[in-house]
């Protein structure tokens, strides 16, 4: 038998070569800033869909959610149908209406643009704004993607955890960098389907394909697993429980790597394609995720003495003990493929908030379509370093750093996006004042605890920002007669594009 380390060595040298071929073959079909950050709205329903699916889910899916199962057994299927009910709802509110919006509004690339022009804010600030935030979660997020490869190559390699974090940190910035959108999108699509077929197969070929087998080791070692309503010592599960797992579906709305791909598809119709795919993609994806920390919970028990020291390693712990090594390899290389999938749409957004809505508005409004690629490019390789410093410690919960930015996106983003779309009253000033009220209520209600206190802060988060919008916008000037056209522009355009 091949020795381990030297099969998946050489099966993660493969899969990184294949995926800077993609970045190169992406680099030539590169030409504006259109190109770069939105792959020239060219893209079909595959890569649309299983890329959104896969920049959303991330090494949190492999890692975090499995490691979350395997403590609480049957109640992480709360936050596994919140998140798929999420999913779906984004899909059906706001595919076609943003990327319809988006056109209308003289073709906007990024989030912070489309709101500068939906809203005639010719002060820019509501555009600075909204790009400060996207900065600021995104900097979590993508560090979340960074520890989650650091403790890929810590156990896989034996590496030290620095050195393993900046090995992943190379892997991700070298496509991103030169391929742009294109790349990022289609690299995606390979990661995607790996990653789904990678859940799957592992917990159904380590429990022998026998769902009788599972709940039986389940209930032997603690019968409060099998339940959905009880913790597992035994107590109900509280309503700040669940509401705080459901809560996590409602994030979607304002994600921003997730949001773009609907801006980059090429009609209205393949979005409907899309929807359907990457639904039934999540689905799969999640089930087989929380199966893997099901199954992992008799494997800690027979081969670990019960103790697991980080349960977010238990899915390579299972493919290391299951699988023949060439096999464990490309199971292994999966987990890298949801690290990457995620940490380069993050740059690519960032590093667009960077070129399109600091440098291009503030620097340098007059810049050509190639300096605003250069600044770009620029600002990949600038966050990069910024969320590598972030990364550095082991201690890192992959799961922890992607609620917080999870919840900043969703609060600060998701009702501006939502309401902009579907209400023509709504005004500059009550966009400004959602953003910062949900952005500013993630940072404060994460500070807080006890009681409600301990609810996940997206929720206070979305709930207050929907009440300052509504109410700041009935309380400033109403829209302009052009804000009202392009709304109507948008309605009479749903059913064309």
């Amino acid at each position: 038998m091949l020795d381990q380390n030297v099969a998946v060595i050489a099966t993660f040298i493969f899969y990184l070569a294949m995926m800077m071929g993609i970045g190169y073959w992406a680099y030539r079909k590169t030409v504006n800033s259109s190109d770069y950050f939105l792959g020239g709205r060219q893209l079909g329903p595959w890569p649309t869909a299983i890329s959104a699916g896969a920049s959303d889910m991330s090494g949190w899916l492999l890692l975090g959610l499995p490691g979350y199962a395997l403590v609480a057994g049957y109640g992480s299927f709360w936050l596994a149908g919140g998140l798929l009910v999420g999913s779906w709802l984004n899909w059906l509110i706001c595919s076609k209406r943003l990327r319809t919006y988006t056109i209308v509004t003289n073709d906007s690339l990024t989030l912070p643009d489309y709101f500068a022009r939906r809203f005639e804010d010719k002060s820019k600030l509501l555009q600075t704004i909204s790009a400060f935030f996207i900065l600021l979660f995104f900097l979590f997020y993508t560090s979340a993607g960074l520890v989650a490869g650091g403790k890929l190559f810590q156990t896989v390699f034996d590496l030290d955890y620095k050195i393993a974090v900046i090995i992943g940190t190379v892997c991700v910035v070298s496509y991103t960098l030169f391929g742009g959108f294109l790349a990022v999108s289609w690299t995606d699509l390979v990661q995607g389907l790996l990653m789904s077929a990678a859940l799957i197969t592992v917990p159904l070929i380590a429990m022998d394909g026998s769902l009788g087998d599972l709940t039986a080791s389940l209930a032997e070692k603690n019968p409060e697993l099998l339940s959905a309503f009880t913790n597992t010592d035994g107590t109900p599960v509280t309503v700040i429980g669940v509401i705080s797992l459901v809560a996590w579906g409602l994030g979607y709305f304002g994600q921003p790597h997730i949001l773009a791909r609907f801006q980059a598809a090429s009609s209205n119709k393949d979005l409907t394609t899309a929807r359907r795919i990457s639904v039934i993609w999540t689905a799969l994806s999640i089930v087989g995720a929380i199966l893997v920390g099901l199954v992992g919970i008799g494997f800690v028990d027979n081969n670990l003495g019960g103790v697991l020291e980080d349960s977010e390693t238990i899915f390579m712990l299972l493919v290391n003990s299951v699988f023949h090594p060439v096999v464990a390899g490309i199971l292994l290389a999966a987990i890298l493929a949801a690290i990457m999938s995620t940490a380069d749409s993050q740059l690519l957004v960032s590093s667009s908030a960077l070129a399109e809505d600091f440098y291009k508005q503030h620097i340098n409004p007059e810049a050509s379509s190639e300096k605003v690629v250069l600044a770009g490019r620029l600002g990949v390789v600038a966050l990069s370093l910024i969320a590598l410093f972030l990364a550095f410690s082991p201690d890192s919960s992959v799961l922890g750093l992607v609620s917080y930015a999870w919840a900043g996106f969703g609060a600060a983003f998701g009702p501006v996006i939502v309401l902009s779309l579907f209400w023509s009253r709504m005004s500059r000033a009550g966009a400004l004042a959602g953003i910062l009220v949900g952005g500013v209520t993630i940072v404060v209600w994460k500070q807080l605890t006890g009681g409600w206190f301990d609810v996940y802060e997206i929720v206070p988060g979305i709930v207050f920002a929907t009440i300052a919008i509504v109410t700041t916008s009935l309380l400033s000037n109403g829209p302009s007669d052009t804000m009202l056209a392009k709304h109507q522009e948008m309605k009479d355009k749903l059913a064309v594009l």
